[in-house]
């Protein structure tokens, strides 16, 4: 990838037993670990300010995930396994960096990520940030709290719902904000709530979106037709597959793991990218008019991603976790990226307050 990297960000390409990826590296290398994880349509650029910004003696990485950036091109995403690829990814990191365990940071699909690492990989954790994530239930077609499917083949989500001009745009590099159906207006739209980020810093945000593998095993991936609307369900390849609800996370491994580490949800308060009401959410784009023959609310609401959210942490803390949410005013779904220093402050007591217990209890325990 060409995009440079922030003074003081180190960007080496590692191999681990699963992936040859770009990782991006600040902090001292025997630091605590913090392990940062991108969304869809992004790569470990976007948290380039939160790295700088981490406590002294912490090592913030991030990495390029399968299907993004300078990720190895011959390793995809295996969908029917929903995003446990990149959980088992993120792991493999931390055996070859030599870490047994991390605090991890995860945004929108990053988030999704970081369940799969509680359920699949949660002795590894120290504690989990979920920054904007997406709901435990996956991405579109589920219509309450707990998840339930509009429809049984799960229509309605997968790579069928993408619109061809996002990605006959990110095909074409299309910078231009004014082409409504390309990556640069669905950013400014969708991710970007506020003009804080500089224009040379989103330039680069969004040439590290560009960088995302493009093909029916990438993105958008392979879709299934459905008699169900909007006649499509998801196929078998990419992470907007494997963010379908037909392959979302089991949560009752997440209730039932034997280490449950300290949750902070962190939330923009403009969030329309993960919200009850998500802009790209077909419930909401059918009840607009957009997608035809919308069959009615009743059938397929918009999906309530928040509430899904908020209930699976009040089940996790039932189950014995514990959690804590925190507002961030007046930004939407990028709010590390619009007002990093907020962010950074929140996150950094979090840490800081979880590894001090972790201390005492380890002081009082000799």
């Amino acid at each position: 990838m060409s995009i440079p990297v922030l003074p003081g960000i180190t960007a080496k390409t590692v191999k681990t037993k699963r992936l040859t990826t770009r990782v991006l590296f600040h902090g001292p290398e025997n630091g605590i670990p913090v392990l940062f994880l991108h969304g869809n349509l992004s790569s470990a650029t976007w948290w380039e300010d939160n790295l700088l910004a981490l406590p002294e003696g912490y090592l913030g990485i991030a990495l390029d995930q399968r299907g993004f950036g300078d990720a190895d091109p011959e390793q995809h995403i295996d969908a029917t396994r929903g995003l446990a690829d990149l959980a088992d990814d993120a792991a493999a990191l931390l055996d070859e960096l030599g870490f047994e365990k991390a605090h991890v940071v995860g945004n929108s699909m990053g988030g999704n990520v970081t369940y799969w690492m509680m359920a699949d990989h949660s002795e590894r954790l120290k504690s989990v940030c979920l920054a904007g994530p997406g709901s435990p239930y996956g991405f579109r077609g589920t219509k309450d709290e707990i998840g339930t499917p509009c429809y049984d083949d799960f229509a309605g989500a997968g790579a069928g719902v993408v619109n061809p001009g996002t990605v006959k745009s990110i095909i074409a590099k299309d910078m231009n904000p004014e082409n409504r159906l390309g990556l640069a207006a669905a950013l400014n739209a969708l991710v970007f709530s506020s003009n804080l980020v500089p224009p040379e810093r989103k330039q680069a945000l969004v040439e590290a979106c560009y960088a995302i593998h493009i093909g029916e095993q990438d993105f958008p991936g392979d879709s299934v037709k459905s008699p169900n609307w909007p006649y499509v369900t998801a196929g078998k390849w990419g992470s907007v597959n494997a963010l379908s609800p037909k392959y979302h996370v089991d949560v009752n491994k997440i209730y039932q793991a034997s280490n449950k580490v300290e949750v902070l949800w962190a939330r923009g308060e403009k969030d329309i990218a993960v919200s009850d009401y998500a802009g790209s959410d077909p419930g909401v784009l059918g009840k607009q008019g957009l997608i035809p023959n919308y069959p009615s609310e009743a059938v397929f609401p918009p999906q309530p991603m928040e509430s899904q959210i908020r209930r699976f942490l009040n089940d996790y803390a039932k189950a014995g976790g514990c959690y804590r949410e925190i507002l961030i005013r007046n930004l939407g779904h990028a709010f590390f990226l619009e007002m990093p220093r907020q962010f950074n402050a929140v996150l950094n007591h979090f840490i800081l307050s979880v590894d001090q217990r972790i201390e005492l209890i380890r002081t009082v325990g000799k």
